[in-house]
């Protein structure tokens, strides 16, 4: 299961912003930009109010993956407006991911799989608290951030120590071997209720999407 794209959508739009400062200003003033911009953004957006009419996107912008794959769709937005600015922008961005993360979570839960808990890793995980506590409260599930930068290669390490007879099962190799976590996120009960509205707009018009696409 997966997105076709969660970090690469944040990445899109910051070089929306950027690609103009690199060709009016130089190579030098975009990169110095492009480092501040997103950690810029996720600390605004974190300050604006969660509202039921806040503008909504779907997150399709390189196609849908999971679930039901079709990547011919594209993204669409909802509610944009001359107020709109850019922080407004990537919250909505960041909110879009998150919708597309619970509709994952969801139809493995209605295929009678159950999520226990949820373990983010790597660059968004790590580079913004705001994204992942957008993504707990709209997953309504408390968030672990794996401490290891290369987490998918220790848990491979994990298994050939299994496999090796180093350790005698994975779960002995976890505990000699894990990293922990480094960040905790938990929902926050008053912004769940509003993502409950929001992830319904979401699902409107992915449907209105999908059926004009």
């Amino acid at each position: 299961a997966g997105q076709s794209a969660y970090g690469d959508y944040y990445a899109w739009f910051q070089r929306i912003i950027t690609e103009p400062v690199r060709s009016l200003l130089g190579d030098a003033a975009a990169e110095e930009m492009s480092q501040k911009l997103i950690p810029y953004l996720s600390e605004q957006a974190s300050q604006l109010p969660i509202t039921e009419n806040d503008i909504v996107a779907t997150d399709w912008i390189n196609g849908r993956r999971t679930p039901d794959a079709n990547h011919t769709l594209k993204a669409s937005f909802m509610g944009l407006g001359l107020g709109t600015d850019a922080i407004k922008i990537f919250k909505m961005i960041v909110e879009a991911t998150a919708y597309g993360s619970k509709e994952i979570v969801d139809r493995f839960i209605e295929e009678g799989v159950p999520i226990k808990q949820v373990i983010a890793i790597g660059g968004v995980a790590k580079k913004s608290a705001f994204v992942m506590q957008t993504l707990s409260d709209v997953l309504n599930m408390p968030i672990k951030v794996a401490s290891s930068d290369q987490a998918c290669a220790l848990g491979a390490a994990m298994n050939a120590s299994v496999a090796a007879g180093v350790h005698a099962t994975l779960a002995d190799a976890q505990k000699a071997m894990g990293s922990g976590f480094d960040a905790n996120y938990t929902p926050r009960p008053e912004a769940v209720e509003v993502y409950k509205k929001l992830y319904e707009k979401y699902q409107k018009l992915g449907k209105f999407t999908e059926n004009n696409a």
